[in-house]
């Protein structure tokens, strides 16, 4: 209300000239958004020349020390994943007032490559949920829509489905729930089908692919666990550790190459190298295989990730985090699953000598410096953890004790 709209005036001021925590910058020649508004009628728009290979993103991913990575999208490679969005779009005949929610931020490129660009050039309204985890008012949004498009991950479809009044909402007009960021649960799928009529498409992507690889058809009939066939002009392939491709059936990690791969990470020569082979293909990190009919399916991350309700948390960076606590001797983190989130964080941790501290305590402490999402739910105090010869603590051991 309006409450919390002044409550958020009063601390950007105070962060901005009490504490002075925002840098003053200026980039060269840049206008504000202020000014232009100001002056535009005095202001001739000069069109910018763009060339297909100039960078349009530089969208902030992460691997597996949990570094930000800055993946370089094209303006070829986000037209050409626009592109094949709409090429898979294309059976579902298009008809007027299209209606797409957007449940999910735009910095996702989930939302962005599939709500702004490419439902947009469809012609669909965009709807933009701007607080999901608001479900009353997130449900109350949808009664005033006829939508026919919704995009979202596993979580929110789940907690959709479980909140008062979602079961009255007219759902005549929807043709396609489009499900990726995590795995799309069997009960989760089936639950939706039978409140919707409409099963949700489980998709793949990732940053570096602008980020479409592949989905399934359309016209879908039941739940497989299947992440689809490959998007249009997409090469795919599953690669043992020499880099030799194995049959179907098989498990590999899966590499991707086409017009959606990125450039290349962002002043990361070294990390480029290691994800991108001189030929153009793009090693994911996943692991999964094909059927012998062209479906792909995905059995495990080769990377530690933990995915928490669609996003990247990097157990390199809660456990730096963690052990910044004078207290904190040693930490380290998993993934373990939640019917909520898909999988939260979990914290084994090693005080000091004679020291100890509360659950509460430490997240307070994590809260200085890591988002919500990141921060443990779970707690296991020990008196050591696993460790390889070398002293490297052992996740993988961690892991297998659940």
């Amino acid at each position: 209300g309006m409450l919390g709209s002044f409550r958020s005036i009063l601390v950007n001021w105070v962060v901005r000239h009490i504490k002075k925590m925002v840098p003053k910058y200026r980039l060269p020649e840049a206008v504000s958004f202020r000014q232009a508004l100001k002056n535009s009628q005095a202001n001739d728009f000069q069109p910018v020349d763009v060339q297909p290979d100039d960078v349009a993103f530089l969208q902030y991913t992460g691997g597996t020390t949990g570094a930000a990575k800055g993946a370089i999208l094209t303006h070829e490679n986000m037209v050409a994943n626009t592109e094949q969005v709409l090429a898979y779009l294309k059976p579902l005949k298009q008809e007027q007032d299209e209606v797409a929610i957007m449940a999910l931020p735009l910095y996702h490129i989930f939302c962005l490559t599939a709500n702004c660009l490419s439902f947009f050039a469809r012609g669909a309204t965009n709807v933009l949920i701007t607080n999901p985890r608001d479900f009353p008012a997130f449900v109350k949004e949808l009664s005033k829509w006829r939508f026919s498009f919704i995009t979202g991950v596993n979580t929110l479809f789940n907690a959709l489905l479980h909140e008062p009044g979602f079961n009255e909402l007219d759902f005549s007009g929807v043709r396609l729930s489009i499900g990726g960021g995590m795995a799309v649960q069997k009960d989760v799928a089936r639950q939706w089908k039978q409140a919707t009529g409409c099963f949700i498409i489980e998709g793949y992507g990732l940053t570096e692919s602008s980020p479409l690889v592949s989905v399934n058809p359309v016209d879908i009939t039941d739940y497989t666990g299947s992440i689809g066939i490959p998007a249009p002009n997409t090469d795919v392939s599953f690669r043992d550790e020499t880099g030799a491709e194995v049959p179907a059936g098989d498990i590999g990690e899966l590499w991707v190459k086409g017009p959606q791969v990125m450039r290349g990470y962002w002043q990361r020569p070294e990390e480029t190298e290691a994800t991108l082979t001189q030929d153009g293909w793009l090693k994911t990190g996943d692991m999964g295989y094909m059927d012998k009919v062209g479906f792909m399916y995905l059995v495990d991350r080769k990377k530690d990730i933990v995915i928490v309700s669609g996003f990247n948390v990097y157990p390199n960076e809660v456990e730096d985090a963690l052990t910044q606590h004078p207290d904190i001797l040693e930490a380290a983190c998993i993934g373990v699953d939640d019917e909520h989130s898909g999988e939260v964080v979990k914290a084994f941790i090693v005080f000091e000598a004679g020291k100890s501290l509360t659950e509460a305590e430490i997240k307070a402490f994590l809260h200085k410096s890591l988002t919500d999402y990141k921060i443990p739910k779970k707690f296991e105090f020990r008196d050591e953890l696993p460790k390889t010869n070398v002293g490297k603590i052992l996740r993988r051991a961690l892991r297998e004790e659940k």
